[in-house]
């Protein structure tokens, strides 16, 4: 698993640590891996979400660190979002 896949899922499990998000997200970071996010938790993995976000390493980064705002991001095509849309937007308003 990669440095930034390890650093990631620590970030998002201490951002996502009291947020019910009532299903699954994926994270897909290209070139680096996926993130699976759900009530149970963060972790390292590949599998079918109800949304997945993808994005390259500096875009997800800056959304981590506060630099990126999640909606700019989709805006600009930084950020693509396939299936549900409600699910990603209560996710941008956590990570924002």
């Amino acid at each position: 698993m990669s440095e930034v896949i390890n650093e990631a899922v620590n970030q998002l499990s201490t951002k996502m640590s009291d947020v019910e998000i009532g299903g699954t997200v994926k994270f897909e970071i290209e070139g680096e891996g996926c993130i699976m996010v759900d009530d149970s938790g963060v972790r390292a993995g590949d599998e079918e979400a109800d949304v997945t976000l993808t994005a390259d390493t500096d875009t997800f980064q800056g959304m981590m660190n506060g630099d990126t705002n999640p909606t700019s991001a989709f805006m600009t095509g930084k950020l693509k979002i396939d299936g549900d849309m409600g699910m990603a937007m209560k996710l941008a308003s956590t990570l924002a």
